[in-house]
């Protein structure tokens, strides 16, 4: 293997210490044995080989108009040689020596996950032929290519699954589980195929990839360094001055010049030269972790810092593309069926609402139904026969709806989401209501981000005023300006700037110019635009807004701990020179307390590599379990609302098939679901929420849950062939108030247990 210009260095650095220990040891030994000459000479060589490697760093740094720390380091080396204060020299030679040897490996240490990114980036793809595959160069991979992925590669372009697949996607997640693919799903660049050998039709060309882009991010980090110890330099500027100050004036009045040497020797600067960088490159390494790629040190201190956070709203507060969160269906039809029907036709839609539709019956265990004679229109939407029966979805324009479609119609504008029909022969059987949710990690981000020090958040978004306000009042956010462009989010990141430290959050090309514009730019890379990740200074590996408030949370410690470091050794320092300057410290006694100083300081710095974290993680795979769950669930709550509406009619038929369709679901499909989440789930949750008290809440729901199905069962028990009239009032209040409970319970578990690090 070459021998890379990196390595070059380390061996260097490696050699030098080696040698300047081993001339300190022997020099010891030399004077112990009674040859004291002898002993200075072998210390006196330990110091200028030193020396001369040290001017070439200062050297180097006043050509790029940086001075301060490093020199003061080469003038206790110089000062020692001219007193002969050799053994003093020789401990300023081993103690500069082994710095460099610390600070170059901590450099290796937290930028080993982004190397490792690097690593991973295939070289080649396997397009498909009509004979196997062949193997090609993966820039030659256009859009609309089949590629191959055999089992254990990176898949090597963004791209469409035909047939699903497994695939291991810690390394962009951190999810330590395989993750299972159904067809038609998209994958992205950089992910392992875990299982056998998958088809992936590709979306984009690698340079268009979503790991493309973090590559190049990650390239960048390696090659930028400028900024790490910003706060070193500012330390030094007046840290260099008062040491030689302090050396003078001891010179001048005491005429001893061995003082000045003790305060030079004492005044050498590793806790600036060291245990700065040491911790905002650990904290690097941290965030890289943590599924947040940092650019540069400058961009992890700055976050460490930031006051005000600017957040995009499609895509990055909330999912990004429409799901279906309710299901309003006419008396005598139920979710299942309507949903079956509706996916179907929609199947073979490329609009976002169809592939919402399909997406929702998937998920209520609803396979589509063989449809035929399927058309689109522009506008109106999609038209098929499915079982002898006319189906459209889409749009109803003109005709008279009746009342429960009305009330339908009525609460998709109070939930502000738009309603597709379902249409059997020409009658509106189903509204199925769609909206852009808000992601369930986003609430639990906010209150970290503001328990890390944001102060303000606010929301920019092109999307409509409506919308917007009430994502910000159900996020509790601090402002919302919708209907923006481009232009004017630049505007209201720079005026944002002169009010602190801010930082821009997004995934699309809209956002590129604010995020630049930030002091922190960090984009959403799992998905988000190519240019909205080369214009940021971080960007989030995968698709959780959470990984924001990680990345904060170790910004602000290892600042913390940067700062800490280097205020704490530069006093400890001025402490030590005093002592110096009045002759409490010899040279020797000086050097060793600048030795003690500076491992105290490193190992301070060294916290930032470390993981706060004490409570434990929540169970991956029984989290994912219940999630599904939910979402299988949709017909079983649907039915509830829907008995309820039922009963405005009063004790009709069709109201008692409604009431006991929802109780046949309460019992086979919910309550069992809420049994399993009180003995399995919750239990296995108390490690990651620090106890057993961390679910009681939830419990006592599931208790009132529990409740109210009970009442239901009262009530058709004692009217086991038909309800009657005086039993829908408490009928209507007993439904009305289960479905409110359910959707109030369902949103806090998705919020609260879901989103819990796994």
């Amino acid at each position: 293997m070459d021998e890379t210009p990196a390595d070059r260095t380390r061996l260097r650095e490696g050699g030098l210490l080696a040698v300047v220990l081993l001339l300190a040891a022997a020099g010891g030994i030399t004077r112990w044995t009674g040859a004291p000459v002898a002993a200075d000479v072998v210390w006196a060589v330990a110091d200028l080989i030193t020396l001369v490697p040290a001017v070439v760093w200062v050297a180097a740094d006043l050509r790029a108009r940086r001075w301060g720390a490093d020199l003061l380091a080469v003038l206790a080396l110089v000062a020692t040689l001219a007193v002969g204060e050799y053994l003093a020299g020789a401990i300023v030679a081993a103690m500069v020596a082994t710095g460099r040897v610390l600070e170059a490996g901590a450099q290796r240490r937290a930028s080993r996950n982004l190397t490792a990114l690097l690593d991973r980036a295939p070289r080649v793809a396997h397009l498909r032929t009509a004979t196997g595959h062949e193997t090609v160069p993966v820039g030659t991979v256009r859009p609309g290519d089949l590629i191959v992925v055999l089992p254990g590669e990176v898949v090597p372009v963004d791209g469409v699954l035909p047939d699903g697949g497994t695939f291991d996607e810690s390394a962009l997640t951190g999810e330590p589980l395989p993750v299972q693919r159904p067809a038609d799903d998209t994958v992205h660049s950089g992910v392992v195929n875990a299982g056998a050998a998958v088809d992936v039709r590709a979306s984009a060309a690698a340079a268009d990839s979503a790991y493309a882009g973090v590559v190049r991010l990650a390239e960048q980090a390696a090659a930028r360094t400028a900024g790490v110890a910003r706060i070193a330099d500012r330390v030094a500027v007046w840290f260099l001055p008062a040491s030689l100050l302090i050396a003078a004036l001891a010179w001048l009045l005491t005429g001893e010049a061995d003082r000045a040497v003790a305060v030079l020797v004492t005044a050498t600067p590793c806790p600036l030269l060291l245990a700065v960088p040491i911790a905002v490159t650990g904290g690097m390494s941290r965030s890289s972790k943590a599924g947040v790629v940092v650019k540069d040190g400058a961009a992890l201190e700055a976050l460490g810092r930031a006051a005000i956070l600017v957040m995009d709203k499609t895509g990055t507060v909330t999912k990004g593309r429409p799901e279906i969160t309710d299901v309003v269906c006419a008396p005598g039809h139920d979710v299942t069926e309507v949903l079956a029907r509706a996916a179907g036709v929609e199947q073979y839609s490329p609009h976002v609402l169809a592939a919402a539709v399909v997406r929702a019956a998937a998920s209520a265990g609803a396979a589509p139904a063989a449809a035929e004679d399927v058309t689109e229109e522009v506008g109106s939407g999609v038209r098929g026969r499915v079982g002898g029966h006319r189906v459209h979805v889409g749009r109803r324009a003109g005709a008279e709806l009746p009342a429960w479609a009305r009330g339908a119609a009525r609460r998709g504008r109070l939930d502000l989401a738009s309603v597709l029909w379902v249409e059997f022969d020409g009658e509106p059987v189903a509204a199925l209501l769609a909206k852009d949710p808000i992601r369930p990690d986003a609430a639990r981000t906010m209150r970290r981000l503001r328990a890390a020090g944001i102060g303000e958040v606010r929301l920019l978004t092109g999307d409509r005023v409506d919308n917007a306000r009430e994502v910000a009042a159900m996020l509790g956010l601090d402002d919302v300006h919708a209907e923006v462009t481009p232009a004017e989010k630049l505007r209201e990141v720079e005026a944002a700037r002169a009010r602190g430290v801010t930082v821009m959050t997004g995934d699309g090309v809209n956002d590129a110019p604010a995020l630049a514009a930030a002091d922190v730019g960090v984009a959403l890379g799992s998905r988000g635009a190519t240019a909205a990740a080369q214009a940021a200074d971080a960007v989030i590996l995968d698709d959780r807004l959470d990984r924001l408030a990680d990345a904060a949370e170790i910004a602000r410690r290892s600042h913390r701990l940067a700062v800490q470091s280097a205020v704490a050794g530069t006093l400890l320092s001025l402490v030590a020179m005093l002592a110096a300057a009045g002759g409490v410290l010899v040279p020797v006694a000086g050097a060793l307390v600048q030795e003690a100083i500076d491992v105290v300081v490193i190992l301070n710095a060294l916290r930032a590599l470390g993981d706060r974290k004490v409570r434990g993680p929540a169970p991956a795979a029984m989290v994912r379990r219940f999630e599904s769950e939910h979402e299988k669930l949709l017909p079983a709550r649907a039915a509830v609302r829907q008995a309820a509406d039922a009963l405005a009619e009063g004790a009709t038929p069709a109201a008692d098939a409604a009431l006991r369709t929802a109780a046949r679901l309460l019992a086979d499909q919910l309550l069992p679901h809420e049994r399993a989440e009180e003995t399995e789930l919750y239990p296995a949750l108390s490690a990651a929420l620090g106890g057993p008290e961390g679910t009681v809440t939830m419990s006592r729901e599931h208790a009132e849950i529990g409740r109210l199905a009970r009442r239901l069962e009262r009530h058709l028990v004692e009217e086991p062939e038909r309800i009657q009239s005086d039993q829908v009032d408490d009928l209507r209040a007993t439904l009305y108030g289960l479905d409110a409970v359910l959707t109030l319970h369902f949103a806090q578990e998705e919020e609260a247990y879901f989103t819990l690090p796994s």
